[in-house]
Protein backbone atom coordinates (compact mmCIF):
# COMPACT_ATOMS: atom_id res chain seq x y z
CA UNK A 1 0.00 0.00 0.00
CA UNK A 2 1.51 3.37 -0.71
CA UNK A 3 0.99 7.17 0.56
CA UNK A 4 -1.44 7.95 -2.18
CA UNK A 5 -3.92 4.43 -1.01
CA UNK A 6 -3.40 5.74 2.54
CA UNK A 7 -4.30 9.08 1.90
CA UNK A 8 -7.35 7.82 -0.12
CA UNK A 9 -8.35 5.97 3.00
CA UNK A 10 -8.12 8.87 5.32
CA UNK A 11 -11.06 10.59 3.32
CA UNK A 12 -12.96 7.65 4.75
CA UNK A 13 -12.05 8.53 8.51
CA UNK A 14 -9.88 5.64 9.03
CA UNK A 15 -7.02 7.58 9.97
CA UNK A 16 -8.73 9.21 12.76
CA UNK A 17 -8.61 8.23 16.66
CA UNK A 18 -11.29 9.00 18.47
CA UNK A 19 -12.71 11.83 15.65
CA UNK A 20 -9.09 13.29 16.14
CA UNK A 21 -6.79 13.81 13.50
CA UNK A 22 -3.94 11.20 13.06
CA UNK A 23 -1.09 13.52 11.95
CA UNK A 24 -0.79 15.21 14.98
CA UNK A 25 -0.96 12.16 17.17
CA UNK A 26 1.03 9.95 15.30
CA UNK A 27 3.67 12.44 14.29
CA UNK A 28 5.24 12.36 17.72
CA UNK A 29 6.18 9.20 17.57
CA UNK A 30 8.27 9.66 14.68
CA UNK A 31 9.88 12.73 16.56
CA UNK A 32 10.70 10.76 19.33
CA UNK A 33 11.94 7.65 17.54
CA UNK A 34 13.85 8.46 14.20
CA UNK A 35 16.63 10.71 16.65
CA UNK A 36 16.58 7.87 19.04
CA UNK A 37 17.63 5.49 16.20
CA UNK A 38 20.18 8.00 14.96
CA UNK A 39 21.61 8.39 18.22
CA UNK A 40 22.03 4.72 18.25
CA UNK A 41 22.87 4.34 14.76
CA UNK A 42 26.19 6.50 14.98
CA UNK A 43 27.72 4.68 18.23
CA UNK A 44 27.28 2.14 16.72
CA UNK A 45 29.56 3.01 13.77
CA UNK A 46 32.41 4.16 16.12
CA UNK A 47 32.23 2.40 19.44
CA UNK A 48 32.40 -1.67 18.98
CA UNK A 49 30.71 -1.53 23.02
CA UNK A 50 28.33 0.58 22.50
CA UNK A 51 27.24 -1.80 18.79
CA UNK A 52 27.60 -5.26 21.09
CA UNK A 53 24.81 -3.88 23.35
CA UNK A 54 22.49 -2.59 21.44
CA UNK A 55 22.86 -5.05 18.25
CA UNK A 56 19.72 -5.62 16.53
CA UNK A 57 17.98 -3.13 17.86
CA UNK A 58 18.81 0.20 15.88
CA UNK A 59 17.96 -1.63 12.50
CA UNK A 60 14.27 -2.57 14.65
CA UNK A 61 13.90 0.90 15.25
CA UNK A 62 14.82 1.95 11.75
CA UNK A 63 12.01 -0.50 10.08
CA UNK A 64 9.91 0.67 13.13
CA UNK A 65 10.51 4.57 12.02
CA UNK A 66 10.13 3.18 8.40
CA UNK A 67 6.86 1.99 8.73
CA UNK A 68 5.45 4.88 11.14
CA UNK A 69 6.67 7.53 8.14
CA UNK A 70 4.49 6.33 5.26
CA UNK A 71 1.24 6.55 7.97
CA UNK A 72 2.03 10.21 9.11
CA UNK A 73 2.67 11.54 5.54
CA UNK A 74 -0.65 9.74 4.33
CA UNK A 75 -2.52 11.53 7.78
CA UNK A 76 -0.93 14.46 7.13
CA UNK A 77 -1.70 14.55 2.94
CA UNK A 78 -5.64 14.10 5.01
CA UNK A 79 -5.06 16.51 7.21
CA UNK A 80 -3.84 19.41 4.65
CA UNK A 81 -7.13 18.25 1.63
CA UNK A 82 -9.25 18.99 5.37
CA UNK A 83 -7.60 22.55 6.07
CA UNK A 84 -7.36 23.58 2.11
CA UNK A 85 -4.67 25.59 0.97
CA UNK A 86 -2.34 27.24 2.87
CA UNK A 87 1.13 28.02 1.91
CA UNK A 88 2.57 27.23 5.15
CA UNK A 89 1.10 23.84 5.15
CA UNK A 90 2.23 23.16 1.83
CA UNK A 91 5.79 23.81 3.23
CA UNK A 92 5.62 21.91 5.42
CA UNK A 93 4.16 18.72 3.45
CA UNK A 94 6.81 19.07 1.24
CA UNK A 95 9.58 18.82 3.49
CA UNK A 96 7.49 15.90 5.01
CA UNK A 97 7.26 13.96 1.37
CA UNK A 98 10.90 14.25 1.37
CA UNK A 99 11.13 12.05 4.58
CA UNK A 100 10.74 8.73 3.36
CA UNK A 101 13.72 8.50 0.84
CA UNK A 102 15.76 9.73 4.22
CA UNK A 103 14.64 6.74 6.40
CA UNK A 104 14.91 4.06 4.00
CA UNK A 105 18.69 4.84 3.78
CA UNK A 106 18.48 4.94 7.61
CA UNK A 107 17.57 1.23 7.68
CA UNK A 108 18.84 0.51 4.75
CA UNK A 109 22.38 1.78 6.67
CA UNK A 110 21.30 0.21 9.98
CA UNK A 111 20.57 -2.76 9.05
CA UNK A 112 23.60 -2.81 7.17
CA UNK A 113 25.62 -2.19 9.73
CA UNK A 114 23.93 -4.95 11.69
CA UNK A 115 24.53 -7.86 9.56
CA UNK A 116 28.75 -6.52 8.93
CA UNK A 117 29.41 -6.39 12.47
CA UNK A 118 26.84 -9.39 13.64
CA UNK A 119 28.49 -11.43 10.16
CA UNK A 120 30.95 -10.61 7.86
CA UNK A 121 33.79 -8.22 9.88
CA UNK A 122 35.43 -10.89 12.19
CA UNK A 123 35.72 -13.41 8.93
CA UNK A 124 36.28 -10.81 6.62
CA UNK A 125 39.17 -9.07 9.05
CA UNK A 126 41.02 -12.81 9.11
CA UNK A 127 40.90 -12.94 5.40
CA UNK A 128 41.36 -9.25 3.87
CA UNK A 129 41.74 -6.98 6.64
CA UNK A 130 42.01 -4.23 3.98
CA UNK A 131 38.57 -4.70 2.58
CA UNK A 132 37.36 -5.06 6.50
CA UNK A 133 38.72 -1.52 7.19
CA UNK A 134 36.97 -0.11 3.96
CA UNK A 135 33.77 -1.46 4.93
CA UNK A 136 34.09 -0.30 8.66
CA UNK A 137 34.80 3.04 6.82
CA UNK A 138 31.93 3.33 4.42
CA UNK A 139 29.61 2.02 7.34
CA UNK A 140 31.03 4.99 8.97
CA UNK A 141 30.34 7.59 6.84
CA UNK A 142 27.13 6.39 5.70
CA UNK A 143 26.06 6.14 9.18
CA UNK A 144 27.34 9.85 9.31
CA UNK A 145 25.42 11.31 6.37
CA UNK A 146 22.20 9.72 6.73
CA UNK A 147 22.40 10.49 10.35
CA UNK A 148 22.82 14.15 9.58
CA UNK A 149 20.89 14.14 6.45
CA UNK A 150 18.04 12.64 8.48
CA UNK A 151 18.14 15.14 11.61
CA UNK A 152 18.27 18.34 9.25
CA UNK A 153 15.49 17.48 7.79
CA UNK A 154 13.20 16.31 10.62
CA UNK A 155 14.27 19.92 11.89
CA UNK A 156 13.08 21.58 8.90
CA UNK A 157 9.72 19.15 8.84
CA UNK A 158 9.18 19.87 12.56
CA UNK A 159 10.21 23.36 12.17
CA UNK A 160 7.65 24.02 9.07
CA UNK A 161 4.76 22.37 11.12
CA UNK A 162 5.22 24.47 14.22
CA UNK A 163 5.57 27.85 11.95
CA UNK A 164 2.22 26.12 10.05
CA UNK A 165 -0.07 25.35 13.68
CA UNK A 166 1.52 28.27 15.65
CA UNK A 167 2.68 30.85 13.15
CA UNK A 168 0.18 33.69 13.33
CA UNK A 169 0.66 33.77 16.93
CA UNK A 170 2.89 37.26 17.66
CA UNK A 171 6.18 36.75 19.42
Amino acid sequence: MDVTELASLAQEELLQIAGLPLHPLIVHAVVVLTPLTVLALLPGAFWPAARRRLGIVTALGALLVLGLVPITVAAGQSLAERIGPVPAVARHQAFGEMLLPWVIALFIVAAGQWAWFRYGDERVRRDSPGAARAMRIGLAAASVVVGAGVMVLLLLIGDSGARAVWGGLPS
